[in-house]
């Protein structure tokens, strides 16, 4: 917990180039198994696809998954609205090409085989979620395939977002309408089961804390209480041995574009 943050106070809302939101990131990802899992199933989608000359990562952050697959590309493109995620994704990229748009405004200048969408549309409107990824299946090559993130709904994490904010995010309406507009696209949705791991509450609070920001909770009046994120915390996470561990289920889908385009 922050040394400012008590119990009673509302839960925050983590600006992501804010030092609270990189701590809480940092604690998510040294508990996480999601990025050694993730990263194994990317590249095994990569090593399929017919073609590797175009990477484009919509909404790269600070670039670790972009650099992990750019290094099975000719060339990287990165669309990063974020300023301060831009400057970690330069570092960590300093090849790609990064693109400061917003996925509605960016322009890349060239077809992508693989074109990753990871964790994006938490902030983008659910009416605006077929118009952005149809864009982005425009800037898949033809033939390539376009990858779209989001935790499942089912998932520990989000039920627990669900709970205090009411927001449920959820691919399989966005599928079935992506299939009835492309029906020639191969279209798969699959889950990836991962799992944040702590011994210590304080920390599993804060990273409680971080995955229900998935909703908007400054238009939340009132927002929950830290109190009440404890609570929910200790009767839902913790283990036999003490530890905590909160399950966040990604899902994944797959849309290979057809190849007459």
């Amino acid at each position: 917990m922050n040394a400012t943050t008590t119990d009673d106070d509302p839960v925050r809302v983590l600006d992501v180039s804010g030092a609270d939101y990189r701590r809480a990131f940092e604690l998510f990802l040294a508990g996480t198994d999601e990025k050694p899992r993730t990263h194994a199933r990317l590249s095994e989608l990569v090593a399929a696809l017919p073609h590797r000359r175009v990477l484009l990562d919509v909404g790269a952050g600070e670039g670790r998954t972009t650099a992990h697959l750019a290094r099975s590309f000719e060339r990287t493109i990165a669309i990063e609205p974020s300023a301060a995620m831009r400057e970690k994704l330069r570092t960590a990229c300093p090849g790609a090409l990064v693109l400061p748009e917003p996925v509605d405004s960016a322009r890349p200048p060239e077809p992508a085989d693989l074109v990753h969408i990871s964790h994006v549309l938490y902030y983008v409107p659910e009416p605006r979620w077929l118009p952005t990824v149809t864009r982005a299946r425009g800037w898949t090559a033809p033939g390539g395939t376009l990858l779209v993130v989001l935790q499942s709904p089912e998932s520990p994490c989000m039920r627990m977002a669900a709970h205090f904010t009411g927001a449920r995010y959820d691919l399989r309406p966005l599928a079935d309408r992506l299939r009835e507009q492309h029906p020639a696209d191969e279209l798969a949705l699959e889950s990836l089961d991962l799992h944040y791991r702590t011994p210590h509450l304080d920390e599993a609070v804060d990273v409680a804390e971080f995955m229900v920001n998935v909703a908007d909770l400054a238009t939340l009046d009132p927002r929950p209480s830290r109190a009440a994120l404890t609570a929910y915390v200790r009767r839902n996470f913790t283990q036999p041995d003490g530890s905590y561990l909160i399950g966040h289920t990604q899902d994944m889908l797959i849309v290979r574009r057809s190849p007459a385009g």
